[in-house]
C-alpha cells in the first residue's frame, strides 16, 4: 500500500515518523519472502497513539512489524502499510538484578549484555534471531528455559484503548508458544529480572547452546525458525523426519535436510509455494500419526 493521504502525509514528520516507501519485506524477513509495502519507522514511542488514531480514520489498514524472523508474508502489493518501532537509545540498561530492555532491541544483544554484567537465565535464547518484543509476543524459549520466566513488567500499547500501558507480571499469562498479548498489542519496552551468575560460567552455556544449534539447524539458509509447535509430548520435527519428507519441496521452498521442522528459502520461493509446502506436510503429519500441527511462525498471507 502507499500512502497517499495528504493528510497522514503532513503529520508523520511532526510525529517523528519516518516513511519509507515501497518498501520490501522480503529484504526485511529471515524468510526471505514478501510484497511490497510503505513501512512508517517510529522513533518515538509516544507518538504509536496519535499515529494509530490517524491511520485508523482514514481507514488506512496496518500491520506491526518486529524482527521479521518468524514470518511468512505474502507476495505483490500488501493492502496495508508497516509499523515498526526505530531503535532507541540507550536500548537497555541494568539496575541491580533487573534489565530494563526496549522492545526493539535485538535478543542476542540482550542477552549479551546481560551475560557481560553477570546476569544469567537467559543463556537459551542467544542463537535466537529477532527483537525481545517478537520474544515477549511468543514467550520465546530453547533448551528447557523461557522468556517469561523473568518478564516482571511490559510496557505496551494497546489498541483496544488506543493508549500505552504497563503490565506487571501477575496480568500477563506465559505458556508455551503463547501469552495473553491481544494479536494487536504493541510491545514497547519490558523489565527483566535476571539471576546474577558468573559470566564465566554463563558463557560456558552460550557455548553449548550455540554448538547444538550449529550442529541441528540450518542457520546459513533462509528460515524463519520452527514452522510448527510442538505438540504435547510429542516433537513436530521428529514425526515429519520420520516420514522422510527431509528435503521435500515446493518450488524453492524445501524441508531443511537438518532440521525437518525449519523450512527454507533455497531461492526465490514465493509465498504460495511456502504454503503449500506447510499444508502438505501438515496433512501428511495428521495423516500419518492424527496429530494437527499449529503453527508457530505467524502468516500475514490474508
Amino acid at each position: 500500500m502507499k500512502l497517499s493521504d495528504p493528510r497522514i502525509l503532513a503529520a508523520l514528520p511532526e510525529l517523528g515518523v519516518e516513511r519509507i516507501g515501497g518498501t520490501s519485506l522480503a529484504e526485511r524477513t529471515s524468510l526471505g519472502i514478501g510484497g511490497i509495502t510503505d513501512l512508517l519507522l517510529i522513533r518515538r514511542h509516544s507518538a504509536l497513539p496519535d499515529l494509530i488514531v490517524l491511520l485508523r480514520g482514514a481507514s488506512v489498514a496496518y500491520k506491526f512489524l518486529g524482527g521479521g524472523t518468524n514470518l511468512l508474508v505474502r507476495d505483490g502489493e500488501l493492502p496495508w502499510v508497516v509499523l515498526q518501532l526505530a531503535h532507541q537509545e540507550p536500548d537497555m540498561r541494568l539496575e541491580g538484578n533487573y534489565a530494563h530492555v526496549d522492545a526493539a532491541a535485538d535478543l542476542g544483544r540482550t542477552v549479551t549484555f546481560c551475560a557481560k554484567n553477570d546476569l544469567g537465565g537467559m543463556e537459551g535464547l542467544i542463537g535466537v534471531p529477532g527483537t525481545v518484543g517478537g520474544a515477549l509476543r511468543m514467550n520465546a524459549g530453547a533448551y528447557g528455559m523461557q522468556i517469561g520466566s523473568y518478564v516482571r513488567r511490559v510496557e505496551l500499547y494497546r489498541a483496544a484503548e488506543a493508549r500505552i500501558e504497563t503490565l506487571r507480571q501477575n496480568h500477563i499469562s506465559f505458556e508455551y508458544r503463547h501469552t495473553s498479548f491481544a494479536p494487536d498489542d504493541i510491545m514497547l519496552a519490558v523489565k527483566l529480572e535476571l539471576p546474577s551468575k558468573p559470566y564465566r560460567e554463563i558463557l560456558q552455556g552460550i557455548r553449548v547452546c550455540n554448538e547444538k544449534r550449529r550442529s541441528s539447524q540450518p542457520l546459513n539458509q533462509k528460515s524463519a525458525g520452527c514452522i510448527f509447535k510442538n505438540p504435547p509430548g510429542g516433537s513436530a520435527g521428529r514425526m515429519i523426519d520420520e516420514l522422510g519428507l527431509k528435503g521435500f519441496s515446493v518450488g524453492d521452498a524445501r524441508v531443511s535436510d537438518r532440521h525437518a521442522n525449519f523450512f527454507v528459502n533455497v531461492g526465490r520461493a514465493t509465498s504460495a509455494d511456502m504454503l503449500s509446502l506447510i499444508a502438505q506436510i501438515h496433512e501428511r503429519v495428521h495423516a500419518a500419526y492424527g496429530v494437527e500441527l499449529e503453527n508457530e511462525v505467524i502468516l500475514w498471507t490474508e
